[in-house]
């Protein structure tokens, strides 16, 4: 009789306490004995054998929860039967199957046979034309041992997802401001070395409490191209059509925000300035200098134009009605102008100003993290070109 089949007759029996492990071997009470290390004819899914000690070790202790019998195999150094092989197993050793595919003699199975005092016990052999009718779907359900079902997969407990979702969306908005800020740094860092001179440097410093100088400087008439006296001037068009007016340019030009003009009104109730003082910061703590906004060139004395250094244009022609110029050529070789744009607006809409000597700045209609660049253009070319003025 194989080992295999000794155990499983015995457990049938109910005479598993006759068995006894003695110098390597297992004693199956006067009958039978076996090395305790032989493998038996039962395949684990594994693909290897399992041997007689792990079988007879875990036929009485199959009782046990698996992760307790696995501790226990641990401890004591034994093979353990894996968690599917293990129903099937039990069926199987307590006669509930007769067979499973996952018993398999070899062609020559050895016999160990050891003090035999009694007739043998048939080895179970299953008829060919019986095997060919198994149910093998049938013999697949009887080892299944559902561990979940749909609801208890949708269950988890203790997890609380609105936190998590709460936590994931703090971390992606400070990563976002981190960005937004590192950017921010980087380009002030850029155009504060590379780009601009201190406010002394070019004579139009201001002081540090009041943000001006206060110290008289001379009066210069625009017939010697300098700066006159006071805060420089910049123009922009009152009409709404244009994309800068006095509502939205300090928003703009401050911080790198476009908001649009109706918007802006709206919020400020209609209440319309007459002068705006915007000024270029390079960081928290310094302010290099500071203009006038105005959209009234009506209302300008005399001396105030001596003051105008740059003018955002409208591209219509009345725009210049009285200026104290007398043609294009004087006032933009005298004054920078700007023409606001959207970039994918129609060119012909800037075919007028092209043939002016003014910068296009365009910006997005939708992409508001790209109107800092083009403020920080403004201000580039608007100091070059005072710096030049201040120094002719």
């Amino acid at each position: 009789m194989d080992p295999l089949s000794a155990l499983r007759d015995c457990t049938i029996r109910g005479e598993l306490e006759k068995i006894v492990r003695l110098n390597g071997e297992f004693r199956f009470g006067d009958d039978y004995s076996f090395p305790c290390s032989v493998e038996t004819a039962y395949r684990s899914t594994k693909g290897n054998r399992y041997t007689l000690e792990t079988l007879v070790h875990y036929i009485k202790n199959h009782h046990l929860k698996h992760t307790d019998y696995i501790q226990n195999t641990v401890a004591l150094g034994i093979p353990s039967v894996t968690f599917p092989d293990r129903k099937p197993l039990i069926e199987y050793l307590h006669g509930r199957l007769s067979s499973t595919d996952s018993i398999e003699y070899r062609p020559e199975e050895p016999a160990f046979v050891a003090n035999r005092v009694s007739t043998d016990i048939p080895i179970p052999v299953v008829d060919q034309a019986e095997d060919n009718k198994l149910d093998f779907m049938s013999m697949i359900r009887a080892i299944e041992r559902p561990l979940k079902d749909r609801e208890s997969l949708l269950e988890c407990k203790n997890r609380d997802f609105y936190s998590v979702m709460v936590a994931a969306t703090k971390r992606e908005e400070e990563r976002q401001r981190n960005e937004s800020q590192q950017r921010k740094d980087r380009l002030d860092r850029l155009v504060a070395e590379s780009r601009l001179m201190g406010a002394d440097e070019r004579g139009l410093g201001f002081g540090d409490e009041m943000g001006y100088d206060a110290t008289p400087k001379p009066k210069m008439h625009l017939k010697g191209s300098k700066i006159g006296e006071g805060v420089p001037i910049i123009l922009v068009p009152s009409a709404f059509q244009t994309l800068l007016t006095i509502y939205n340019v300090k928003e703009f030009l401050e911080d790198g925000v476009y908001i649009p003009t109706d918007v802006k009104a709206k919020q400020m109730k209609g209440a319309r300035p007459d002068c705006v003082t915007v000024q270029k910061k390079l960081s928290r703590d310094r302010v290099v200098t500071a203009y006038e906004v105005r959209d009234k060139p009506s209302a300008l004395k005399a001396e105030d134009w001596d003051r105008v250094v740059a003018v955002f244009v409208l591209g219509k022609e009345w725009q210049f009605k009285d200026w104290p110029f007398k043609d294009h050529v004087e006032i933009f070789n005298k004054i920078i102008g700007f023409y606001m744009r959207f970039e994918d607006d129609s060119l012909e809409s800037a075919k007028t100003v092209k043939q002016w000597n003014v910068k296009i700045i365009s910006i997005s209609k939708n992409k508001r993290h790209q109107d800092r660049a083009a403020a920080l253009e403004v201000w580039d070319r608007l100091e070059d070109f005072v710096r030049s003025r201040s120094h002719s």
